[in-house]
């Protein structure tokens, strides 16, 4: 009896603190970055709705779009949930590779290419874009990474699509 009333008294109090953190801050940082870079990927896939390029390229760049959506709604919501702000100045993640974006002049460059030059455009971008996640993703789950299960779940995840994803591109023919 004396033992459960030390442990009700000790979860009353607040000193069985003992559980492992759910986040650190390699989860916070890799989400920080996820989000623009997925907002970015999206905002160059909704370019391939308007231009002729092969349906499987629409296809694949819907695909791509819906399940960025997701992610970026995951991801608020985890950060929101943790009390943790969503972004950071870009600055902030300097020492830890950076962030993987594509240069805004690519991605100008793009919106503005001819309609002849496009898809070949589109896919040279992408397919940068794509790989700039997967080598975001792995520094979540490498080595001092993060511990959050879902944040290194979304990790995986990315690494497996966004890699399927980058051989679709590479085989598309132009």
């Amino acid at each position: 009896m004396r033992v459960v009333l030390a442990v009700v008294a000790l979860l009353l109090t607040g000193c069985a603190t003992t559980a492992a953190p759910s986040y650190n801050a390699a989860d916070v940082m890799f989400l920080q970055m996820l989000i623009p870079q997925n907002e970015q990927g999206i905002e160059i896939v909704k370019l391939a709705s308007a231009r002729p390029v092969p349906a499987a390229v629409k296809e694949l760049a819907k695909a791509i779009e819906v399940t960025q959506q997701t992610e970026v709604a995951d991801m608020r919501r985890w950060l929101a949930e943790w009390k943790q702000p969503e972004t950071v100045a870009p600055e902030a993640h300097a020492g830890h590779g950076g962030m993987k974006m594509t240069s805004p002049d690519l991605v100008g460059a793009l919106r503005s290419a001819p309609d002849s030059e496009f898809t070949r455009r589109f896919l040279d971008v992408l397919t940068g874009q794509q790989q700039g996640a997967v080598e975001l993703a792995q520094t979540e789950n490498g080595t001092g990474g993060g511990v959050n299960a879902q944040a290194r779940d979304l990790a995986r995840r990315v690494i497996e699509s966004r890699t399927a994803e980058v051989k679709q591109l590479l085989n598309v023919k132009t």
